[in-house]
């Protein structure tokens, strides 16, 4: 079993990197372009994806590989219980993610939504109001891409339906992305 796993996850890890590494290098550099004129770098999504919108974001602030650089300007939208509760508990929890767009992005931002099915109706919520915003508006999705596809700039469809093997698939970006911006900052 954990050698078809690893088999998999190879396979569809190449299969993403092949198809998608220049929107990831294109991803990268709108981020770096958005921090450098005083952007922002939004993410969010559910359960393993919010683990994943978080992690980005502290490896951003905090450092990646290089202790060195500045700390950058990023966000997690799913890390304070009192904003997540109030919203869900006053309008929907569908509307946990757009609220929190309308409220704190800007033109300037790149917001990263992450749904391993493309159809999380939260997500997908969030996006339209950064759409609206002038965000530049970037997804991370498996499956088909599924809603996604219509209001992302770059949506980056891991061709999985496996939920794991699309997660660690994302990580895998995120990190390269990540890497890319390190490697800018430091200079």
């Amino acid at each position: 079993m954990i050698l078809e796993n690893q088999n998999e996850h190879i396979l569809v890890l190449k299969q993403t990197v092949n198809q998608h590494k220049d929107d990831i290098t294109l991803i990268a550099n709108e981020c770096i372009t958005r921090l450098k004129t005083g952007g922002k770098i939004i993410l969010f999504g559910n359960g393993g994806s919010a683990a994943d919108a978080q992690h980005m974001a502290a490896e951003l602030v905090g450092s990646f590989n290089n202790k060195q650089r500045k700390a950058l300007a990023a966000i997690a939208l799913t890390t304070d219980t009192s904003i997540i509760t109030s919203i869900s508990n006053d309008y929907t929890y569908d509307n946990v993610f757009s609220r929190q767009i309308e409220a704190i992005a800007s033109h300037q931002d790149l917001v990263i939504g992450i749904s391993t099915s493309g159809t999380s109706k939260n997500v997908i919520n969030a996006l339209k109001v950064a759409k609206s915003k002038k965000c530049f508006v970037v997804g991370l999705s498996g499956n088909k891409g599924g809603n996604m596809n219509t209001f992302c700039d770059i949506n980056i469809i891991v061709d999985s339906t496996q939920t794991s093997r699309i997660q660690e698939v994302h990580l895998f970006i995120e990190h390269s992305i990540c890497d890319i911006i390190d490697k800018y900052f430091l200079n």
